[in-house]
């Protein structure tokens, strides 16, 4: 049936859960909230669909999608008689990115992973009632302009935080463009002390209490570089492990779209392998490596786990710290090995680097003249270049025909490295 069928009367909250044990962690989060417990029903997707063809649907919904077979089919059956404005909050049991991505891009607001926790519940339901409560009055061509870009390393050490705070500072000073910089490395990042600024508690705050994250939250916690840059970071004790299930990260990355122009993320490996929902809008991801054996493998890995996992994103492939003349790969068995062309190099300057270290400035403002400072002006010009001309941008990126990161790739890349015997005259 359709919509016009319903009454005016709303409900705040309902939720349809397939089995006891997600009703058992979700009843006590509701009465904590206000709402009643027999907003709380047995049934699953298809049975909340039946319920709100014939009754006006909540404010609030949440649906589990455990039992359903085709979740997009079903979520788009479900549209049919949600009222407009509805806030859906989505349950299953399969940990996938990109049925993640798919689920946000119909239009649902989260997607909770099974077993159910309360906090993760709570936090959930109170960012859904922010949404719903907000004036919609966002406005979409800035979100439609906002282009997000994450940098990972293929190895630590290969200069991933350093490219990621010479872009940020590039888009805020050189393009005037307003930039938020997200150093996600919780325990050992370099971002605040690359820009010579205390990392203040607000990346912590952000984790510990996700329902927080707000507008309001982002202008308070953030901390100003310049009048267009502003950085979360954090110096988190060692002795306290990150207990987080990643929803603070995707939070921060929903109101920095509304708040700036550019996203730039300092992502480290280990975040992306924990939290690979990071990348779900993540417009360009540069591949930072040095030109090694090991980069090589790494490169190949990474760059198979983008095109399968974030096959939405552009990928750059960075050479950074290139000595002259000199490396343990050159450029052109690189490139042969990764099955693709590097998009930009950036030279080794040890005397550049110390030279911003000293002067507590990124290693792009302090060396504008150096080979490598230019290198690093050409890679943010990439990066605006891919969204102002998408096509060429995915031309650039899968210049390759074969299988990207085979196995057998590299192990034919390290028959080419070994010593060749001589030929029989």
């Amino acid at each position: 049936m359709s919509a016009h069928w319903k009454s005016g009367n709303r409900d705040t909250f309902a939720a349809f859960m397939c089995d006891e044990a997600a009703l058992d962690v979700l009843r006590p989060v509701a009465v904590d909230m206000g709402w009643q417990p027999e907003k709380c029903a047995k049934g699953g997707l298809r049975n909340a669909v039946q319920s709100l063809s014939i009754t006006a649907s909540p404010a609030i919904l949440m649906v589990d999608l455990s039992e359903s077979g085709d979740p997009l089919n079903d979520i788009n059956a479900l549209a049919e008689v949600c009222e407009p404005g509805t806030v859906v909050i989505a349950v299953g049991q399969v940990n996938d990115v990109r049925l993640y991505r798919d689920l946000i891009a119909s239009g649902i607001q989260d997607y909770l992973l099974k077993p159910l926790s309360p906090g993760q519940v709570r936090d959930a339901l109170v960012q859904a009632q922010a949404i719903f409560a907000a004036p919609k009055s966002h406005d979409a061509a800035v979100a439609k302009r906002h282009i997000s870009t994450a940098i990972v390393g293929t190895r630590g050490g290969v200069g991933a935080s350093t490219l990621a705070t010479s872009l940020a500072w590039l888009f805020s000073a050189d393009h005037k463009l307003p930039t938020a910089l997200l150093d996600l490395d919780v325990h050992f990042g370099t971002g605040a002390l690359t820009l010579d600024l205390e990392p203040g508690r607000g990346l912590t705050d952000a984790i510990d209490n996700p329902s927080r994250i707000d507008g309001l939250f982002i202008e308070r916690a953030m901390i100003r570089a310049n009048d267009n840059l502003a950085i979360l970071s954090a110096e988190a004790p060692i002795s306290a492990p990150l207990m987080t299930d990643g929803s603070a990260f995707v939070q921060l990355e929903e109101e920095f779209r509304h708040a700036f122009e550019m996203t730039v993320i300092d992502l480290p490996r280990n975040m992306l392998i924990n939290f690979p929902h990071l990348l779900a809008d993540v417009n360009v991801v540069v591949v930072a490596t040095e030109l090694t054996l090991a980069g090589a493998r790494d490169a190949i890995r990474l760059l198979s786990w983008l095109k399968t996992n974030a096959g939405h994103a552009q990928a750059l492939v960075v050479a950074n710290k290139v000595h002259a003349g000199v490396g343990e790969i050159s450029k052109a068995d690189f490139e042969a090995s990764i099955e693709r062309k590097i998009n930009v190099i950036v030279p080794y300057d040890v005397k550049a680097a110390a030279n911003a270290a000293k002067l507590g400035q990124t290693f792009v403002a302090a060396n504008r003249g150096t080979k490598a400072g230019t290198a690093m002006r050409d890679l943010g010009d990439a990066v605006l270049a891919l969204q102002d001309d998408k096509g060429d941008g995915e031309k650039t990126a899968r210049k390759s025909s074969g299988s990207s990161g085979s196995l057998l790739g590299l192990i034919d890349f390290k028959k080419m490295l070994a010593p060749r015997a001589k030929t029989p005259a």
